[in-house]
């Protein structure tokens, strides 16, 4: 927030000797106000000129003595100057305010750059920040509603930068096209992570660069960086995989397989049946299935493309949802994200024999 102006004015002014009929010639600005102090000050600066015949104007009185005598103000020119008879006191006045135009000049500069000096300050001690620590605080302020699995993936990227940066931190100021090159190749080589070997397949490698990207971009809205660095260097590009499905046999021979996690395979078949996301299934409440005159219809907002779908489901789908609640309750109640379902799943499928690598 901006301070409010002070308008400090700086104006030349007499000051009468007490011992000759000479009148010293003085600069007076006001308002100033010092750090730390909230009550203006008046400042007087000397210009060590004295003139003698200053010209005074009869209309401007500036007090009565005790002896009822008026005093006035000298008179001035259209410019300000105050006017004298002596050419040698003009020429007092003229350099006189030549002193009073670079007073008003230093005082209203300071007045124009003194927020820019503090931003400049400011963003300084903001260049200083660690990338790694501000990007591990956004995690949850830029994802407060999203599903598990992105959490997962945006926690795993501040470990990955940690392990990329060796445990040293990643000032703002250091954040260069060129470092940001040098994480793009780092992600390409980087570990998996948990108690799996290798490395990061390429697709993993280029969702977890987008997200680095997705931090600076937030950190150059929130000012730690000056240039959108994130908007000048490429992700990294998917490589198209081809998905396994199931049979119609093998979807049968997978449905007659025990799961140690009964939540999961409803969810599984009632994707399979709907064709609904995890994410979308994982969120949706018993308000969103809706009784129609033909059977049931799912109405929802898809998490990934914020499209409202109306889709209508058989009977086999509404079956597996389960006992009917309270509208605001889930209907899938104890389903996790991806990342926490992978394993059971995997377990589920190698049960039942299927050679497949299948996914939710």
């Amino acid at each position: 927030m901006r301070r409010p102006l002070l308008h400090t004015k700086v104006t030349v002014k007499l000051r009468k000797s007490i011992f000759r009929e000479e009148w010293y010639l003085y600069i007076e600005s006001y308002p100033i106000r010092n750090p730390g102090s909230t009550k203006p000050k008046r400042v007087i600066e000397a210009v060590n000129r004295t003139i003698t015949t200053p010209i005074w104007d009869m209309t401007a009185i500036s007090k009565i003595d005790e002896d009822g005598n008026y005093k006035y103000k000298p008179k001035r020119d259209s410019n300000g100057i105050i006017q004298c008879t002596s050419q040698l006191d003009k020429e007092a006045c003229r350099y006189a305010d030549k002193v009073r135009a670079l007073r008003q000049q230093e005082y209203d500069t300071a007045v124009v750059y003194s927020d820019r000096d503090q931003e400049m300050i400011a963003q300084n001690e903001r260049s200083e920040q660690d990338f790694i620590a501000y990007f591990n605080s956004i995690i949850y302020k830029c994802h407060p509603n999203s599903s598990d699995s992105i959490i997962v993936n945006w926690t795993r990227v501040g470990k990955l930068l940690s392990i990329y940066s060796k445990g040293k931190p990643i000032p703002f100021k250091t954040i260069s096209a060129k470092l940001l090159e040098d994480i793009k190749l780092f992600m390409l080589s980087a570990p998996q992570g948990g108690n799996k070997g290798g490395t990061l397949s390429q697709n993993s490698a280029a969702t977890y660069f987008s997200i680095v990207k997705a931090g600076l971009h937030r950190a150059f809205i929130d000012e730690y960086l000056t240039v959108d660095i994130a908007a000048k260097v490429k992700g990294i590009p998917d490589v198209k995989v081809k998905r396994e499905t199931l049979t119609l046999e093998e979807a049968e021979t997978l449905a007659k397989t025990p799961c140690e996690n009964e939540v999961l395979k409803r969810a599984f078949f009632f994707a399979v049946l709907t064709g609904i996301r995890l994410c979308d299934i994982h969120d949706l409440t018993w308000g969103e299935i809706i009784q129609t005159g033909s059977g049931w219809r799912v109405d929802f907002t898809q998490r990934k493309t914020h499209v409202v779908d109306y889709l209508p489901i058989n009977e086999q789908a509404y079956s597996l949802c389960g006992e009917r609640r309270e509208p605001n309750q889930r209907v899938f109640e104890g389903l996790t994200g991806s990342s926490w379902i992978s394993r059971p799943l995997k377990k589920w499928i190698e049960a039942s024999g299927i050679k497949k690598h299948i996914t939710f």
